[in-house]
């Protein structure tokens, strides 16, 4: 423990403490607060010079004596232990239990801010990962090492979708330990229970890792909570060699959350008052994700953007879409009409889908497959707009066909159970038996060796 304490801390405004003419201390350094009362209170230095010391107090500056409060600094970052039995364990943000079990006990601790990974070091993200939901697994795969985000709205079903992906996600052929590291920012206690619950009753709890910060949670705690779950998946990914997948939501509260700290810093606003370093702080996140060169584990990410009014072009979506690799887009329009999951294929995109797909991954018709779907889709709506229009009456029979197909996706593909999981391979035949609804001369995606064995137009109606 550091001898660096001090009494009489200067000022206190909102969370924020200040001290005056404290030599030495680092931006970022933990810091432990001792009311009047002799209890403890946990802060991080969020600024620092010579003059003046501002320290963000995560559980609030309320009821402090400036005259009968110590303050000692630490002289180091946050850590958190690290320890096997961290799986089946949850969390607050700094990494304290809140499953009313003890806290871990190791010798090793690291910082939450992780160590730089040198570029050279990074190895190219394959292989692909089951997640058992088509509209992901056909069209979007995954594949280890991404970063592959879901963009939501208020009110959707991405809840839903995120216990679904955790109870499912597998390694297709490889037995190697799978792990899931769940932190979830600003959550409401429904759905923290609703999480907690879903995992426990479907056997997977002691397979994740959960870190959650409530709604009434303080916001500097909300920021570290990401930084602590991501050390906890690179030390079971590259010294247990697990492979992890990291679920982050939501990171509109996270940066809502970075706001109002830099806003009470005094930090020039920039677009719709975030900070101008909103950008680096993301990539301080997502670029955590990644393989490294002769390291058996991986750390695959999906956050969740929850977009403030539907709007794609926010600065956290638009900032998420430029570091990551693609994006899982969630349709209101969809939502409305009963449909789960409500993906929005058009969109949607895995930008590393060709390199997670195929002969050796799944099946090697999967790419074409995909890329058939996409155009038939997209042709499908263009005809669903003309025939709002002009009414399905006046359509041809090739159109009829492929409003047909729209229809027929939308219900067989892309809306499925929340309790049914699919296979690659279920949903590579579900996709051959809608493209059968179309004449074998529309598609051009596909060979003609996968026509003749998959199509089945010539048990319909000639055209």
């Amino acid at each position: 423990m550091s001898e660096l304490e001090y009494r009489y801390a200067s000022a206190v405004k909102g969370g924020l403490l200040f001290m005056s003419h404290v030599p030495n201390i680092a931006f970022g350094d933990r810091v432990i607060i001792s009311d009047h009362k002799n209890q403890l209170r946990n802060g991080q230095v969020v600024m620092s010079s010579n003059e003046l010391i501002m320290i963000q107090v995560i559980e609030g500056t309320e009821d402090l004596d400036l005259e009968r409060t110590w303050v000692r600094f630490l002289e180091k970052p946050f850590e958190i232990a690290l320890s096997p039995d961290v799986l089946g364990r949850v969390f607050n943000g700094i990494g304290q239990p809140k499953d009313g079990r003890p806290p871990l006990i190791s010798t090793l601790k690291r910082n939450v801010n992780g160590a730089p990974v040198n570029p050279a070091a990074r190895s190219y993200p394959k292989e692909f990962i089951q997640t058992g939901i088509s509209a992901i697994d056909g069209l979007n795969s995954l594949v280890r090492g991404q970063k592959l985000p879901i963009f939501t709205g208020s009110g959707l079903t991405h809840n839903r979708l995120l216990a679904q992906i955790v109870r499912q996600a597998k390694l297709l052929g490889e037995e190697s330990g799978f792990a899931i590291v769940f932190a979830a920012m600003g959550l409401s206690y429904s759905d923290t229970q609703y999480y907690i619950e879903n995992f426990e009753n479907n056997g997977v709890l002691g397979n994740v890792v959960m870190f959650i910060n409530q709604a009434d949670d303080p916001p500097l705690e909300r920021l570290i909570l990401p930084r602590a779950a991501l050390t906890v998946a690179e030390y079971l990914a590259f010294d247990k060699d697990m492979h992890v997948l990291v679920i982050l939501t939501d990171m509109t509260n996270y940066s809502e959350a970075l706001r109002e700290i830099s806003t009470a810093k005094g930090d020039v606003p920039a677009r719709k008052g975030y900070p101008g370093y909103l950008y680096s702080d993301l990539a301080s996140i997502y670029e955590r994700a990644g393989r490294i060169k002769n390291r058996h584990g991986s750390i695959t990410m999906m956050p969740v953007v929850s977009m403030p009014s539907d709007d794609i072009t926010h600065p956290i979506p638009d900032l998420t879409g430029y570091i990551t690799e693609g994006q899982i887009v969630l349709a209101r329009e969809l939502h409305n009409q009963g449909i789960y999951p409500p993906i929005d294929i058009s969109p949607s995109l895995s930008r590393l889908m060709k390199d997670g797909v195929g002969r050796n991954d799944t099946r090697d018709d999967h790419i074409r497959v995909a890329n058939q779907l996409y155009a038939a889709y997209a042709k499908a709506l263009e005809i669903r707009n003309l025939a709002s229009i002009i009414g399905a009456e006046d359509l041809s029979d090739i159109d009829q066909h492929f409003l047909d197909f729209a229809d027929q996706f939308e219900k067989r593909f892309i809306q499925q159970k929340e309790n049914e999981e699919r296979s690659i391979f279920e949903t590579l035949n579900i996709a051959w038996d809608l493209l059968s609804i179309l004449p074998a001369n529309l598609l051009s995606r596909v060979t003609e060796e996968e026509l003749a064995k998959y199509h089945r137009w010539k048990e319909r109606s000639e055209v």
